[in-house]
């Protein structure tokens, strides 16, 4: 018996489809004694790791400079809403080569959209 059949997980319509490379916008509630409150974080989404229940994913920005990651677990109840800024075009799975840079060499190219028929 494994615990992804003793726990009942639904799924949050909020999360909308992303990969590593797609710049986010997460809100995640915070809880600070009996206040809650929500807060945003946007940054490139550097890796995406999906093992059922505990999928998580990381997330990086620069903040005045320096890099700040954080890591989501995809199916808490504290994570409301990702919303897709961007989408990105990479082509590995997990990008830490951003951590070694900075400005302009830590861009990634934006993904063309596809015409859907």
């Amino acid at each position: 018996m494994d615990l992804n059949s003793l726990v009942d997980i639904k799924k949050n319509e909020q999360i909308a489809e992303f990969k590593p490379g797609d710049t986010v916008r997460v809100t995640v509630k915070i809880v600070e004694g009996t206040r809650t409150r929500s807060q945003m974080f946007e940054g490139v989404v550097i890796r995406r790791r999906k093992q059922g229940t505990s999928s998580n994913f990381t997330v990086r920005k620069l903040s005045s400079g320096i890099g700040v990651e954080r890591t989501f677990l995809l199916d808490s109840p504290l994570l409301e809403k990702v919303d897709v800024a961007r989408r990105g075009r990479v082509r590995r799975a997990k990008l830490y080569y951003l951590r070694g840079r900075v400005g302009r060499a830590a861009r990634i190219k934006e993904a063309r959209q596809t015409a859907k028929r």
